[in-house]
């Protein structure tokens, strides 16, 4: 018994598991490797929908301010919830700034809608079911079998299905600001999905 509650703490405190065959937190070394877009980069313009099924147009948002894109998981990923809440509860100082946040998940309406839930977010999370916008910001990437199996025991969600997919793909967490002209002005991105942009320096980064 007490083999296998170090066993189940050993999964999570090492983020559900990594080995020397890819780069640790679900990557497959063996396809593509995700590096991002990067700082001065011009931004790909999108439209999605939120949770309420409304289109969202990042090139109408830029047209009166500053906008920033983080990249989350899914709503399973307990870490990205907390993240998620955790900028909610200081999404005055950058609202205060003038910029609009977008959370955007390759999970379909539905589970963002449990996202939203689950964070209590008054910022606007968007569905990228097809993940061609985490493809334009070059943060997507294919889970290994090992990963997305303890996954689907640990955490109880097969990805594929979560993302109404018929393969298992995530972003890597990052965080890009937009500004006005449509042009990256900050980037944060880290193959670690713990690793996130602070509140600081999103808000040292806005105009």
């Amino acid at each position: 018994m007490k083999k296998l509650i170090l066993t189940v703490f050993s999964v999570f405190t090492i983020g559900i598991g990594f080995s020397q065959n890819d780069l640790g937190f679900g990557i497959d070394m063996e396809g593509n490797i995700p590096k991002g877009l990067n700082v001065g980069d011009k931004a790909p313009a999108f439209v999605l929908k939120d949770v309420d099924g409304n289109e969202v147009s990042s090139e109408k948002l830029l047209a009166e301010q500053e906008i920033v894109v983080i990249f989350y998981r899914g709503e399973w990923c307990p870490v990205c919830t907390k993240y998620l809440s955790n900028l909610n509860d200081s999404l005055k100082y950058i609202t205060d700034k003038g910029a609009k946040v977008l959370a955007i998940g390759p999970e379909t309406l539905e589970n963002s809608a449990k996202t939203k839930e689950k964070t209590d977010a008054d910022f606007t999370i968007l569905s990228d079911s097809d993940q061609k916008v985490a493809v334009a910001y070059e943060v997507l990437f294919d889970v290994t079998d090992k990963y997305a199996k303890k996954v689907k025991t640990f955490l109880r969600t097969s990805i594929a299905e979560n993302n109404n997919s018929d393969k298992a793909q995530l972003p890597v967490p990052a965080t890009f600001i937009i500004g006005k002209d449509g042009v990256i002005k900050f980037k944060q991105f880290d193959y670690n999905y713990k690793n996130r942009a602070s509140i600081k320096a999103i808000i040292d980064n806005l105009n």
